[in-house]
C-alpha cells in the first residue's frame, strides 16, 4: 500500500502497547468527529486531552470526559508542548473560512512542521484528517493524491507534510475523510448544508440526471477508524474512512423531497455556489485497502438511513 504521496510505506516503526493506558491529544476534540473519537478513547480507558477554541468547546470535552486545554491553531507552542506530552496525537481541527484559506493552510503546515522537531524519533503516533480525493468519474483508492489544483486543493500541502513526518521517525498517517461523514445530531456536514440549501431553493436538488455519487460514512465507523489508525496504522499509511463507495445523489434528494415535501428536480449547477462541483460530480471512493490494513470493518446505518430517520430534515 503506498502512502498516498507516490512513495511506498516508510520503514516499519514500531506501534507502542494499546493495552495500556494512552494519553493522546487531540485538536478538533469538541468537534463531530473530535467528540466520536474521543468516545472510542474513553470507553477502551485511555485519556484524552483536547484543545479547545472556547470555553463551550472546553465544557463539551470536559463533560465527555476529558482534559481541556484552551487555545488555537495560532498557539504553535501550547501545541507542540501538549503533543510531546502525548502519547499520540490526533489532528482534527481546521476552520473553513475560504477568505483565509491560504493563510490557514500556511499556519497548519507550519505547525506540522514544529511538531515533527518536537517528536522525531519518538515513533509516536501522528493521524491527521484530510479528504478523499476527487477524481470525478474514477473511485479513488488510497494510493491516488490529493489534486492541489482541485476543490480545497491547498490542503494537499497540510497531506504531504504529515505524510513527510514519518520519515523522520513518527508514526504519521491520514485518515481522508468522505464527502458525507453522517450521524444523528449533525448541524454542520455538507448533508446538513445541502437540506439548508435545498429548503432556501425550494427544491430537493440534484445535478444532471443525479447518477453521480458521493462516498459516505456513519459518524461511529469514522471514529473507530481514528482510533484503529492511532493504534496500529503503520507510518506513510494513508486510510479511507469509506463506508459506503458512492450514494447517487438523486437518491438522496428524493430522501429529501419525501420527508420536506419539496420537489425532487434537476437544478443548474450554477444556482449551486460552491455546491455545484461538489454535488455535479461523480467522486466515489474506495477502502479496501484500509480495511485489509487496519482490520476495520464498518457497521453504522448508511446514508440514505439516516436520512430516512429524519436527522436532517426534523
Amino acid at each position: 500500500m503506498t502512502s498516498g504521496s507516490g512513495r511506498n510505506t516508510r520503514r516499519s516503526i514500531p506501534a507502542p502497547d494499546w493495552t495500556k493506558t494512552m494519553r493522546v491529544f487531540i485538536t478538533g476534540a469538541s468537534g463531530w468527529i473530535g467528540t466520536a473519537l474521543t468516545t472510542e478513547l474513553l470507553a477502551a480507558g485511555h485519556e484524552v486531552v483536547g484543545l479547545a477554541r472556547s470555553e463551550a468547546s472546553a465544557a463539551r470535552i470536559v463533560a465527555a470526559g476529558g482534559t481541556a486545554v484552551l487555545g488555537d491553531m495560532q498557539d504553535h507552542d501550547l501545541i507542540v508542548s501538549e503533543a510531546t506530552k502525548a502519547d499520540a496525537v490526533a489532528h482534527l481541527a481546521f476552520t473553513l473560512d475560504f477568505s483565509e484559506f491560504e493563510e490557514t493552510v500556511d499556519n497548519e503546515v507550519q505547525l506540522i512542521g514544529k511538531i515533527g522537531a518536537a517528536l522525531e524519533g519518538s515513533g509516536k503516533a501522528f493521524i491527521a484528517a484530510s479528504g478523499t480525493p476527487i477524481l470525478f468519474g474514477q473511485t479513488a483508492t488510497e494510493d491516488d493524491v490529493l489534486d492541489p489544483e482541485g476543490p480545497a486543493g491547498a490542503r494537499a500541502r497540510t497531506a504531504s507534510a504529515v505524510l513527510a513526518l514519518a520519515d523522520r521517525g513518527i508514526r504519521s498517517g491520514l485518515v481522508r475523510m468522505p464527502r458525507s461523514v453522517h450521524g444523528e445530531g449533525d448541524r454542520n456536514g455538507l448533508v446538513a448544508a445541502l437540506v439548508g440549501l435545498d429548503r432556501q431553493l425550494g427544491t430537493a436538488a440534484y445535478v444532471g440526471d443525479g447518477q453521480n455519487r458521493w462516498p459516505a460514512v456513519h459518524i461511529s465507523d469514522a471514529g473507530h477508524l481514528f482510533f484503529l489508525a492511532l493504534e496500529k496504522a503503520p507510518a506513510g499509511a494513508v486510510l479511507h474512512a469509506v463506508g459506503e463507495e458512492g450514494v447517487r445523489m438523486r437518491d438522496v434528494a428524493e430522501v429529501i423531497s419525501a420527508k420536506t415535501g419539496l420537489p425532487a428536480a434537476a437544478v443548474d449547477p450554477e444556482q449551486l455556489g460552491v455546491f455545484g462541483a461538489l454535488l455535479g460530480g461523480d467522486q466515489p471512493a474506495t477502502s479496501t485497502a484500509t480495511r485489509e490494513l487496519v482490520g476495520w470493518e464498518p457497521t453504522g446505518p448508511t446514508l440514505l438511513e439516516d436520512l430516512e430517520a429524519g436527522y436532517y430534515t426534523s
